[in-house]
């Protein structure tokens, strides 16, 4: 496993394999509930995204490749073919059915893709000086002369902005469909930034920088209209330089809110995200050699520290509803982290009282009536004329909209067909059994027959009762003689004697004795 994300309800998670597929776990079973393998695409997976109501699965591979997948059916939507690699790809949040991406090169700059078509759009990453109207060169170059531009960027919650951070340490917020830079937002140091990250209420903002430090800003645009807003912003600020514009608009989107960092190891960050309701901020140490998750509430205080296997952590993530998180080692395994809960009664039932030793207790007067006088009086304060809503659908705290029945939660499960060898395996032996069964029968039925004739040998059974010998004889049926008469026209098989053949005709005979009623009295012998 390479790379993990959660639909928006986490009862789906999809991981990316380095073999090229994208496996999905129903994460309440832990089995897998759907595997998706393109058979043109056998690079590593860099990044997994789910559209908004989860029919969709956006996955990015090491080969160039976008290829979007119908979740349900299994089958390939489109594929397109970058020209850099990307590292990451996000789906457009405000669609059901996305028709665009914003998708992040190794070595170029973030581009808006249109999935129905193909083409591709370049976003801007720095602001050109007014004074010239030329962006200055960047600073990271590839051996070869190119330009390398390390960013990263995101969508907003609603889908109408997208946020951008350079290798200058700036912060531009960019109208994807006019391809304009409206606010840019500077931060201090100028450390390149790594990773740019949303709350899920689109509350705060998170930034992961080259200085080792993990801030977190909160936005004060609404979260509905954020385009129409950020455009009146800049009609109300009257200023010349272009730049020092952008910076006054960008003061009133973004506030810094808090900063995280190890102040001991001053050591990277790798795979920050929020929790599912941006309580709290998880983080993992970009060390090779160990699995170190650190939780921080947002107030800024290390709360929880969790030390897996000696492996470095590939990626993070956060369930959207419980408090579970799931870390991807480098080895590909993933782990899953959960909270020991305890026993607590008292949660169930208010007055429940845990006692360390035997009490004696005192029983109230009305504890054991049909109807304790406490609850009369409740029963008094209760209005039963008031109308009750059973028509209004209170919101669910963790929806991100009012459309949540259409939101797929989970995956059909799908029997899988037995291999054919399998199949030819267990005809084979059934067959051999029937035949093993077929085999023995002649022997069953010789026993049978000898001991039928043996019995009727010796059916004659003597009986010493005082001293004097009884001799009472049974009376064959019809049926019986007719029998008798063909197994002495058939002549038997010769047997090879043995002492276990032999006890087993005397257990055979005895037995069917006992069930001819050999003992029975003179009224049982006619049929």
């Amino acid at each position: 496993m390479k790379c993990i994300a959660f639909n928006r309800r986490g009862t789906l998670l999809a991981a990316g394999c380095s073999d090229g597929s994208c496996v999905i776990w129903d994460f309440e079973t832990r089995g897998i509930a759907k595997e998706l393998r393109d058979r043109d695409c056998s690079a590593a997976i860099t990044s997994v995204c789910w559209s908004k109501y989860g029919h969709r699965i956006l996955v990015s591979a090491a080969d160039k490749s976008l290829t979007l997948w119908d979740v349900v059916r299994g089958e390939k939507v489109t594929r397109i073919a970058l020209q850099q690699t990307p590292i990451q790809a996000r789906l457009h949040p405000g669609s059901s059915m996305p028709s665009i991406c914003l998708a992040c090169p190794l070595s170029s700059a973030p581009m808006i893709v249109d999935l129905s078509t193909g083409s591709t759009t370049a976003l801007p990453v720095i602001v050109p000086d007014m004074g010239n109207g030329i962006a200055p060169p960047s600073r990271n170059k590839f051996p070869d002369g190119a330009p390398f531009t390390l960013t990263a960027a995101c969508f907003n919650k609603n889908g109408d902005l997208v946020y951008v951070g350079n290798s200058k340490g700036e912060i531009l917020i960019i109208d994807h469909e006019n391809v304009k830079v409206l606010a840019m937002i500077p931060i201090s140091g100028g450390a390149v930034i790594k990773n740019i990250v949303f709350s899920r209420n689109g509350q705060y903002f998170l930034t992961n920088s080259n200085d080792r430090i993990i801030r977190i800003h909160e936005n004060l645009l609404p979260l509905k209209d954020g385009l129409r807003a950020l455009n009146e912003l800049n009609k109300t600020i009257e200023e010349e330089d272009t730049v020092e514009k952008m910076k006054a608009v960008g003061s009133k989107c973004l506030v810094l809110f808090r900063e995280f960092q190890d102040l001991i190891t001053r050591m990277h960050w790798k795979a920050p995200c929020f929790s599912g309701d941006g309580e709290w901020v998880i983080a993992a140490s970009a060390s090779k050699g160990e699995h170190k998750i650190y939780i921080w509430d947002r107030a800024g205080h290390l709360v929880k520290l969790l030390e897996g296997p000696k492996e470095a952590v590939f990626d993070l993530a956060w369930h959207p509803v419980h408090p579970i998180i799931v870390s991807v080692s480098l080895t590909g395994l993933v782990y899953i982290w959960a909270k020991d809960y305890t026993e607590n009664w008292s949660a169930f039932a208010p007055d429940f009282k845990e006692l360390e030793e035997n009490e004696e207790y005192v029983e109230r007067e009305d504890e054991f009536d049909l109807v304790p006088e406490t609850e009369k009086v409740k029963e008094s304060d209760v209005n039963e004329d008031e109308e009750v809503d059973i028509v209004t659908v209170e919101k669910d705290p963790f929806s991100d909209s009012d459309m949540s029945q259409e939101e797929l939660c989970f995956l059909p499960a799908i029997p899988c067909p037995d291999v054919p060898e399998q199949q030819d395996k267990c005809v084979g032996s059934s067959s051999k059994l029937m035949d093993g069964n077929h085999s023995r029968s002649p022997l069953s039925e010789e026993n049978g027959q000898n001991g039928q004739a043996a019995n009727n040998g010796s059916s004659p059974l003597e009986e010493d009762t005082g001293g004097t010998q009884l001799k009472r004889k049974r009376k064959p049926s019809e049926k019986g003689l007719e029998l008798q008469a063909e197994k002495v026209k058939k002549p038997l098989k010769p047997l090879k004697s043995s002492g276990r053949l032999s006890k087993t005709k005397n257990k055979s005979i005895v037995d069917q004795d006992y069930g001819n009623g050999v003992y029975g009295d003179d009224g049982s012998d006619d049929y």
